[in-house]
């Protein structure tokens, strides 16, 4: 089974070289964009199923030499090397040729909320807005904010594969820490909700204008004299779902209902496929919760500048690395976690 899947990737990956050096598929944008991503989607299991061959080679090599030489001791232990290694080559192969999720290539909409913990609830919203968008820059990713203020803030993160990276940070994320307002030391605990929502494309929500409520109303929040004199604030109700999506920060009314517009496709669209796809829990109340205490999803103790996934039981020891933005690990160890949940359910389907 393994040769057979290592066959398949070569002769698609010899393929997609092909393509890419072809002169008609240089010419056509879209065909040259669809190749060169499904080139980088297999690169990884290419490199790992060339190392396979090359293992699988010296551990032939090393059979050969001792049924003409007889017993070695330095060929029997290259022989246990080389099959050790094709073991656990194997895996790795399986694993990134696990079909992905078809939402991880999009855009995606970040909305983090104040919890649980009053005024601190709200200084660590901020926090974690600060630490995803400082993320976002590191991982090259473009950001766009949409609405903050009053312990909220709706983002936009654009970039290819930026749902593959941030859609792990959707849920609540509890924080234990010496609040500054808190003059005898007493350590709190406090939330916030994050929800990442995959931006959806007009044509991939159909948004009746009969369904929507339009309430144009004088903005109360900072923005100027300009701001606060006309009504350029808007609140979109979609009447058939109840869902409720407000703008107020731009100058304009036509752009503060464009970006609802946005927000509120991001949320129909995640909400279809919480129907379509129940395995996938992504109902924006599943994956935000209530900000409770107890539900969390991550944990960063100040005091001892540790954090932990509780996901997947990771603990590590640099907040301060992680509230700049540096991820890395987090994100890396999530990703493997949902590839190897992938391949049990596909092995036992």
């Amino acid at each position: 089974m393994i040769d057979e899947l290592i066959e398949q990737i070569a002769a698609r990956f010899g393929a997609l070289e092909s393509e890419l050096s072809d002169p008609e598929v240089i010419g056509d944008r879209a065909r040259f964009t669809a190749a060169s991503r499904a080139y980088s989607e297999l690169e990884p299991a290419a490199r790992l199923a060339g190392e396979y061959r090359r293992a699988a080679d010296d551990a032939a090599g090393a059979r050969e030499l001792l049924a003409e030489d007889g017993d070695d001791s330095e060929l029997r232990e290259m022989l246990e090397a080389s099959r050790g290694q094709m073991e656990a080559l194997e895996e790795e192969i399986r694993l990134a040729m696990v079909e992905r999720d078809p939402n991880d290539e999009k855009n995606v909409i970040v909305e983090i909320r104040s919890g649980a913990g009053g005024e601190e609830a709200g200084l660590w919203a901020r926090d974690l807005f600060r630490m995803l968008t400082r993320y976002a820059e590191r991982r090259r990713f473009t950001t766009e904010p949409l609405s903050v203020g009053d312990g909220t803030y709706t983002f936009a993160i654009k970039g290819d594969g930026a749902y593959s990276v941030f859609k792990f940070e959707g849920g609540t994320h509890r924080v234990q820490r010496v609040p500054e307002t808190e003059s005898q030391g007493r350590v709190h605990t406090s939330t916030a909700t994050v929800a990442v929502l995959p931006e959806a494309e007009d044509v991939e929500v159909d948004v009746d204008e009969n369904d929507l409520q339009i309430d144009v109303y004088r903005s109360s929040g900072p923005g100027g004299q300009s701001v606060n004199t006309t009504d350029s604030a808007v609140r979109i109700t979609h009447k058939p779902t109840g869902i409720v999506v407000s703008m107020q920060d731009e100058k304009s009314q036509l752009q503060n209902r464009e970006r609802a517009m946005r927000v509120l496709r991001a949320r129909l669209y995640e909400r279809a496929l919480a129907e379509q796809q129940a395995e996938l829990a992504a109902s924006r109340q599943a994956q935000v919760g209530t900000g409770e205490r107890a539900e969390k999803i991550r944990t960063y103790n100040y005091g001892e500048k540790r954090v932990k996934d509780h996901r997947i039981n990771l603990l590590v020891h640099n907040l301060d690395a992680i509230l700049i933005g540096e991820l890395d690990e987090l994100t890396a160890a999530l990703q493997d976690d949902e590839k190897r949940r992938r391949l049990e359910e596909r092995a036992s389907a």
